[in-house]
């Protein structure tokens, strides 16, 4: 799997957000979706991520840097053609290590607290993401999850 900066102007990529989006809007509240589009996901302190495999686009992650020793997770997403085949934990790794080349300290993400995310909660505790409280500007909010780790 080659997993590369992206530009967001691929059109594989950018049906792969909007179907993220899409489901974030299926499962939480309007208020409660901190998911990005491209448009956001294009800012300067956002890196993006495009994951491919046999020129399949196997998924995204995002880094969004929140100061120069903290960082977030935004828009990860497997295709569903690459579903259960290790690619959500392939672009975490990448993610992590992506982060430690920044030198960031923390990496932290916010998710959803309903049983559709259940699985991703699953796989960040698995790469050492701990529960915490609501960060940078984030609020309480009972449909938001967040986590935390060190890097």
């Amino acid at each position: 799997m080659e997993i590369k900066i992206d530009d967001l102007n691929n059109g594989a990529v950018v049906s792969l957000l909007e179907e993220h989006l899409k489901d974030m809007y299926a499962t939480s509240p309007a208020d409660s979706v901190h998911a990005l589009d491209r448009s956001a996901l294009q800012a300067s302190e956002i890196t993006f991520f495009s994951a491919w495999e046999n020129n399949g686009l196997a998924g995204c992650v995002a880094i969004k840097r929140l100061s120069n020793t903290k960082a977030e997770i935004k828009s990860m997403r497997t295709s569903h053609a690459f579903r259960n085949k290790g690619v959500a934990s392939s672009l975490l790794q990448f993610v992590i290590e992506y982060a430690q080349q920044q030198k960031y300290e923390s990496l932290s993400l916010e998710t959803g607290t309903q049983d559709y995310f259940l699985p991703a909660r699953n796989l960040y505790k698995k790469f050492g993401f701990s529960d915490c409280g609501p960060f940078d500007k984030y609020k309480l909010n009972p449909n938001s999850h967040f986590m935390t780790r060190d890097i």
